[in-house]
């Protein structure tokens, strides 16, 4: 596999059974989570799954990168690949939060590509204004989540089309706010009261995925 900026990466199949029986359950209780979350974000829009967003009837291939911790997981063709070794799967609340990014990977794809006709001209203003300055990418960034000697995840380089992850770390931004309200939570700082541009991608994302639903309070 060309893993982009990890280099040449190679894979094998690697059942979730034994010691790593682990990841098959924190996968199971993620996709649980997932039908929990629209239910109570809409249960008409629950209702009518697959549209405007898939989240069931998913393929999971499980597997392991010889010599390596990543990717911890990759989607294509409505199918997710888990890496049982993967650097990022060491709990059940990350790994509900990696599958949610990487199912929104198959939905972006459905929707032909959207991301980068819809997000593309927002993404490659704040890049051209920033580079890869993390002080300067830090009021831009969907989530924390950074590269080992890069920069936020949804901004790095040679990765692919690098405006497919910030697209998905937003969607993953929209679904921790969310949820946080539907549960009852502490909310946290809405993301669509930062800079102009997070307000744009924000609502643009909301429109196409989730029937513009936001149950965040309006910014002030």
């Amino acid at each position: 596999m060309d893993g982009g900026f990890r280099g040449k990466l190679h894979l094998v199949p690697e059942p979730p059974v034994l010691t790593r029986r682990k990841h098959l359950e924190w996968a199971s209780s993620a996709m649980a989570d997932y039908d929990d979350f629209f239910h109570r974000l809409s249960p008409a829009f629950a209702a009518t799954d697959p549209l405007p967003y898939r989240w069931r009837a998913l393929g999971f291939r499980f597997m392991r990168s010889e010599g390596r911790t990543t990717p911890s997981a990759y989607a294509s063709g409505w199918d997710v690949a888990y890496n049982v070794d993967g650097s990022l799967n060491t709990s059940a609340d990350a790994v509900r939060e990696l599958l949610f990014h990487e199912i929104f990977h198959l939905n972006d794809e459905a929707h032909g590509d959207w991301s980068v006709a819809a997000l593309g001209p927002t993404f490659d203003a704040i890049v051209a204004r920033c580079r890869t300055s993390t002080a300067c990418l830090t009021p831009y960034a969907p989530t924390n989540t950074r590269v080992r000697g890069g920069t936020y995840y949804a901004f790095q380089p040679n990765n692919g089309a690098a405006v497919h992850e910030y697209a998905a770390e937003l969607a993953l931004r929209y679904y921790r706010e969310q949820r946080a309200v539907l549960r009852g939570e502490q909310p946290l700082a809405p993301f669509k009261c930062g800079p102009l541009e997070n307000a744009s991608a924000w609502s643009l994302l909301s429109r196409e995925f989730f029937s513009g639903i936001d149950r965040t309070a309006a910014c002030r």
